[in-house]
């Protein structure tokens, strides 16, 4: 099976295995923001377990 594109240019597997995505609201419209918000988003999140499998389906990764 291939992955999918879409899915492998948006997140990222760690070596533990868990699935690491960006931070939504970080394009534009950032200068109403607190500088703390914007700095919180431009940190990496990591997918919640409900969406995880599905995920790694996308990518290609027994899960």
């Amino acid at each position: 099976m291939k992955t999918h594109s879409g899915a492998k240019k948006r997140f990222k597997l760690t070596a533990k295995g868990k699935v690491k995505r960006k931070s939504a609201n970080r394009n534009h419209i950032n200068a109403k923001m607190k500088p703390e918000r914007r700095r919180r988003l431009g940190k990496a999140a990591y997918v919640g377990v409900t969406e995880e499998k599905r995920i790694k389906r996308l990518l290609g990764v027994g899960g």
